[in-house]
């Protein structure tokens, strides 16, 4: 927030200890009664609160599960690291200096309050973009080798960079000043007769961490939709590619939700600030304080949002929400028995392992169905040729199953499509 400098007399000529030399004395305008305080304090607790521990807890789940370490959810991690950062770090902070714009933390915090909000933004948002950027690349051009985790890391790295370097400048030029009675903390933008500094990095701080962001998340999400609804495979119709489809879907319908909050929450604050640039004399007001804690509440609430999306729209991390949650009363059992969770290596095996029993006891039926089947000729046999055919009867019968090329094939076609049956039932799985 920037700080309203504006300092009016006293009404009725009032003097208080606070008048300065001249006989003056000044009052802040943005006290406010305590009811108020009390109001805003429980709505900015609730941000703090929900944000700490549902990110936290998404945090949880990727690092504490091999199977959630995906290119989408280390950068899933990366949003709520920074949520859950500006969380601890700016809200509580903000509406303290919001509610009688008096600072209390000194230059170094000052300093600190101004630069890490918008790398904290900036590293949220273009980590949405970068998801967005991975589902078109893995739904449009399927083919195309997709991100390592290597790879994955190098561009999270890359963007808090890029997000520290477009922040430096209000980390510079903060500093703090002594009003007659009360200490505030702003910008000291450089004067500059040829151009605005403090408009033209406000302007471009906007567009870069809001509208070029949304910008490019909505083409690729157009694409995306799309490919994904309007356009399907003629005539493939089978179960593997429904799936494949439909778990596609959820991932994206997942995205674009958490992106459409972010641009509702932040909108009216960006929309705020650049008023501010052009039009300040609108924010002499003392109305604008309660308008400022308002669009300030909103933009902040956007760090809580998030876990609650992926626990409504996402199987897996209901899963672990269900699992760091077991011990409160109001959570219900979980039915998915922590094997979402559970690597893939480890599903792999089990899966493995129960295919192969399966396998075995259906090809073990077969070869039972066989040998009754030719049972009866062996029999048949066994009263042509006397005694003789006790004792070839379970040699005749493994031969005539061998050699016999209707038999063989028979069982030989059950056991190859058995085979095949599980196999890609593996697969799905």
């Amino acid at each position: 927030m920037d700080p309203l400098f504006n300092t009016k007399e006293m009404p009725n000529g009032t003097v208080d200890s606070n008048s300065n030399n001249n006989g003056t004395a000044y009052w802040n305008q943005f006290v406010q009664p305590v009811w108020k305080i009390v109001l805003w304090a429980i709505a900015y607790s609730c941000i703090v609160v929900v944000s700490v521990v549902g990110n936290v807890t998404v945090i949880w789940i990727i690092m504490a599960h091999k199977r959630m370490r995906t290119v989408t959810n280390y950068f899933l991690l990366n949003l709520a690291f920074a949520e859950v950062s500006m969380s601890v770090f700016n809200t509580v902070i903000n509406f303290v200096y919001a509610v009688h714009n008096e600072w209390y933390f000194g230059l170094i915090y000052c300093r600190f309050h101004n630069f890490f909000p918008i790398a904290a933004v900036f590293a949220s948002i273009y980590s949405m973009t970068a998801i967005a950027l991975d589902r078109y690349m893995a739904i449009i051009h399927p083919l195309q080798q997709r991100m390592s985790s290597k790879e994955t890391k190098v561009v999270v790295g890359v963007i808090w960079v890029l997000a520290l370097f477009l922040a430096f400048p209000q980390y510079h030029y903060s500093n703090t000043y002594q009003l007659p009675n009360r200490m505030v903390c702003y910008i000291d933008w450089p004067e500059n007769t040829v151009i605005d500094f403090k408009k033209m990095y406000h302007v471009c701080v906007t567009i870069l961490i809001y509208f070029l962001p949304l910008l490019m998340m909505g083409c690729a999400y157009l694409a995306v939709g799309l490919n994904l609804w309007a356009s399907e495979i003629p005539g493939d119709s089978s179960d593997r590619y429904q799936e494949q489809l439909a778990a596609k879907r959820k991932v994206v319908k997942m995205m674009i939700v958490v992106v459409c909050t972010f641009a509702i929450c932040w909108l009216p604050f960006h929309i705020y600030f650049l008023l501010h640039q052009f039009y300040p004399e609108m924010f002499e007001e003392v109305y604008i304080q309660q308008f400022y804690l308002a669009i300030m509440w909103l933009a902040m609430s956007s760090t809580m949002y998030n876990p609650i999306i992926y626990c409504c729209l996402n199987d897996r991390f209901r899963a672990g929400f269900k699992q760091a949650f077991h011990c409160c009363p109001c959570v219900p059992p979980g039915s998915y028995e922590g094997l979402e969770l559970k690597s893939t290596r480890y599903l792999q095996t089990q899966t493995s392992v129960c295919n192969r029993s399966r396998m075995e006891t259906i090809v073990s039926t077969v070869l039972r169905a066989g040998e009754d089947a030719e049972h009866p000729k062996v029999k048949a046999r066994g009263g042509l040729l006397g005694g003789a055919a006790v004792g070839v009867q379970p040699h005749s019968s493994s031969l005539d199953l061998t050699s016999n090329g209707s038999s063989s094939r028979s069982v030989s076609k059950t056991v190859s499509e058995t085979s095949s049956f599980f196999s890609n039932n593996n697969l799905q799985e």
